[in-house]
């Protein structure tokens, strides 16, 4: 029996908007080959928002992800924020605001590697053949919501780094859960010899590991991680980690798939899912039809999986982006020396032999 399903799809900027679209068209044909009734609104977020309304979250576009089951959303950005950094209004606000009203307290990002593209990574293929990492990103404290303070005289600035117990603790089961399902083993990723934030997301990790005695842990400083991830990828299951360090390493482990392009996440809480690709805005090709938009098109396979339920249906998602990789297919950011130059292709046509693959 088909499922009935809410779904809000937010463009955004730059590419976001290239994207998205191919998301939402394997979604559609999910919807048809499996029988499912998805209904589909959209919202606008982010510089685009700021342009036609003054904010980057329209009441409007909040009021209808909280009506939603699940949020397809693109990137948000623009070259004008990252050159003025005085600007007071920013797309950034509207992605925190989302995130805290919505309580996504958890990112998920999946680095898998396609074998098809061992080659497209700077780091050697014996290295990274075989890695298949889980992290776990905690969303709603750190020093993306701590107090910020500037001084008078512009000189000094600071940035509070908070975390509360129950924030850590949720996350926690939440990674412990997932490492259950796979290697059971997760590492726990903090700076605890010289933050007490860090002290304290380790003292409570340590007390919910007991409630796991299952799963081995390992508790790494965030220098350490950031090295072991390129020396020695294939060691890691599950990793869970604050706002600041998760959006360092998960950016970092792009390269293990590589591409940013190939990347999805998903940021939950006890409700409503919202699933994006990794990459950003990147204004510097939008418009141009050469973004990727396979992760994307993951970002779609993980809804149908976490949000839905459906994971058969994701499968069949994945399978069709692995099937469209083993043609030799390539976007040019995940091109390499050997890839057949006529096999090169735009957002358009990869999403289309996507969904070839699919139907």
């Amino acid at each position: 029996m088909g499922v009935d399903k809410k779904i809000l799809v937010i463009p955004g900027d730059g590419i976001g908007q290239e994207v998205t679209a191919w998301g939402q068209k394997v979604l559609v044909t999910i919807a048809e080959n499996f029988k499912h009734n998805f209904v589909f609104d959209e919202g606008i977020m982010g510089h685009v928002a700021i342009e036609a309304t003054g904010t980057p979250l329209p009441d409007e576009t909040l009021e209808k992800a909280r009506k939603s089951d699940a949020i397809l959303f693109g990137a948000i950005g623009h070259a004008k924020y990252d050159n003025d950094p005085t600007l007071k209004v920013r797309p950034e606000q509207g992605l925190l605001k989302i995130r805290k009203e919505l309580g996504l307290y958890a990112n998920l990002r999946p680095i898998k590697l396609f074998d098809e593209l061992l080659e497209a990574s700077s780091i050697k293929s014996e290295i990274l053949r075989g890695s298949d990492i889980l992290f776990f990103r905690e969303l709603t404290g750190d020093v993306y919501f701590g107090e910020k303070k500037r001084t008078e005289d512009r000189n000094t600035a600071s940035d509070l780094m908070i975390y509360h117990r129950y924030e850590v603790e949720r996350i926690a089961r939440k990674a412990y859960e997932a490492a259950r399902t796979r290697r059971h083993k997760l590492c726990s990723v903090d700076k605890a010899n010289v933050l007490e934030a860090s002290r304290l997301w380790r003292e409570v990790v340590q007390e919910i590991a007991k409630e796991y005695p299952d799963v081995e842990t390992e508790h790494m400083f965030i220098d350490n991680a950031a090295m072991q991830l390129i020396k020695d990828p294939k060691r890691f299951d599950v990793v869970v980690t604050g706002n600041l360090f998760g959006d360092i390493l998960t950016d970092e482990a792009s390269q293990i798939a590589g591409s940013m392009g190939m990347l999805a996440s998903a940021s939950i809480g006890d409700s409503t899912g919202f699933y994006e690709p990794i990459h950003g805005s990147a204004h510097d090709i939008a418009g141009k039809g050469i973004a990727n938009p396979l992760a994307s098109i993951l970002s779609a396979a993980l809804m149908l999986d976490i949000s839905f339920g459906l994971k058969n249906e994701s499968q069949r998602v994945i399978k069709a982006v692995d099937a469209t990789l083993k043609q030799g297919y390539r976007t040019m950011d995940i091109a390499n020396k050997h890839t057949d130059n006529h096999l090169i292709m735009g957002t358009d046509a990869m999403g289309a032999k996507v969904l070839e693959n699919l139907s």
